[in-house]
C-alpha cells in the first residue's frame, strides 16, 4: 500500500517515487517476485466503509502509483484481501486492469488464476482470502479441488492466502482456527497442509501485518505472514510492526524447495522500506519458526541463509 488518497494527505509528496527507491535491484534479482496488494489502485469510486471523519481504514491508491511496483520488479501480485473492495467492484476491477497494461498476473476473484513462464516452466498463482469475495481460506474441499485443477495445468503452483489475526500479539500461529474482531479468520495449519497436499508447491501468507513462522511441509515451503512491507502513512511502524522482510525461496523443476534466505528490512519514516543493516528480522522469525515448528520448520542461519533440516 504505497499511500491512500482517502482520507486526504496520505500520499507521499514524490508521486510514490520513493516507495521502493532504497531497495534498488532487491526485488527484481529474483526470477519472479510476488506482493500482496493491499487495496486498490483506483481513481474514482466510493467508499461504503466508513465517512470522511471517522478514522477508518480504507485505501484508494492512485492508478499512476503502479508504474512504481513494475519498476521494483513485482511479477505476480495477489488482490485476495479485506481491502480489495475498499471502492467497491468498480475499483476492484479497475486495479485489475491497472495490473494487466503494467503485465504483473494477478488472483484473487474467485475463478481467476495467474499464470506466468519462466525458463520453461509454467507457474500459476492462485489467491486466497477470509472473505468469499476471493477464492475462500475457509472452504478447503474447493480450495484443494482448485489447486488440484491448476496443478495439472502447470509445473509449478504458488498459493497466497489473506488470513490470520491481526498486530503486535499475532506474530504466532496457533492450532486450529483464527478469529479477529469476530470474523473467523481460517485455521492456516490445516488450510496450509490441505493445499499443500492438493498440489502446491510454495504457500506465502499475508495479513497478520507481522511476520511469522517458517514450515516445511512435505518438501514445500509455507509462510504463514511476510508482515507489512510498503505501507505508507496509515499503519503504526512502531517496534517491530516496522520489520519486515524479502522472502528469497528457491524451488527446483517438481516444485520441491532446495533453499532461500531471509532479506531483512525495515519501514523507516511514513513506510518507505530499506535493507536493514541490524538484521532483525532473520532473528524474529529465526525465533518465531524454532517456537512454532521446532519439528517442521527450517534451518535458519545467523546471515538468514535457510536450508532444509
Amino acid at each position: 500500500m504505497m499511500g491512500t488518497d482517502f482520507p486526504a494527505g496520505y500520499l507521499p509528496p514524490d508521486a510514490g517515487a520513493s516507495a521502493f527507491s532504497r531497495l534498488g535491484t532487491l526485488l527484481s534479482d529474483a526470477d519472479l517476485t510476488f506482493g500482496n496488494l493491499e487495496g486498490p489502485l483506483c481513481d474514482g469510486g466510493a467508499t461504503t466503509k466508513c465517512g470522511e471523519g471517522e478514522n477508518c481504514y480504507a485505501f484508494r491508491t492512485p492508478t499512476a502509483y503502479g508504474k512504481w511496483l513494475k519498476e521494483a520488479g513485482f511479477d505476480l501480485g495477489s488482490t485476495a484481501n479485506n481491502h480489495a473492495e475498499d471502492f467497491g467492484t468498480s475499483c476492484r476491477l479497475e486495479t485489475e486492469r491497472t495490473l494487466d497494461a503494467l503485465g504483473i498476473a494477478w488472483s484473487g476473484r474467485p475463478g481467476t488464476v495467474a499464470t506466468v513462464e519462466r525458463d520453461g516452466l509454467r507457474i500459476g498463482l492462485i489467491g486466497f482470502h477470509t472473505n468469499p469475495n476471493s477464492h475462500y481460506v475457509n472452504d478447503l474441499a474447493s480450495a484443494s479441488t482448485l489447486v488440484a485443477a491448476v496443478a495439472r495445468t502447470h509445473d509449478l503452483v504458488v498459493v497466497s492466502f489473506h488470513g490470520g489475526a491481526e498486530g503486535r500479539s499475532a506474530t504466532h500461529v496457533p492450532a486450529g482456527k483464527e478469529v479477529f474482531l469476530g470474523e473467523d479468520r481460517g485455521d492456516l495449519r490445516k488450510f496450509a497442509r490441505t493445499v499443500v497436499a492438493a498440489g502446491a508447491d510454495l504457500v506465502l501468507g499475508h495479513g497478520p501485518h507481522v511476520p511469522r513462522g517458517l514450515e516445511v511441509i512435505d518438501g514445500r515451503l509455507v509462510a504463514y505472514s511476510l508482515g507489512n512491507f510498503s505501507t505508507y502513512g496509515r499503519f503504526n511502524l512502531s517496534g517491530d510492526l516496522a520489520t519486515s522482510l524479502v522472502l528469497e525461496a528457491t524451488l527446483d523443476a517438481t516444485g520441491a524447495w532446495t533453499g532461500g534466505r531471509i532479506l531483512p528490512v525495515r519501514q523507516v519514516g511514513e513506510g518507505i522500506p530499506e535493507p536493514d543493516p541490524t538484521g532483525r528480522a532473520i532473528a524474529l522469525m529465526s525465533e518465531l519458526t524454532l517456537a512454532d515448528f521446532p519439528d517442521t520448520g527450517p534451518r535458519i542461519a545467523a546471515d538468514g541463509t535457510l536450508t532444509p533440516r
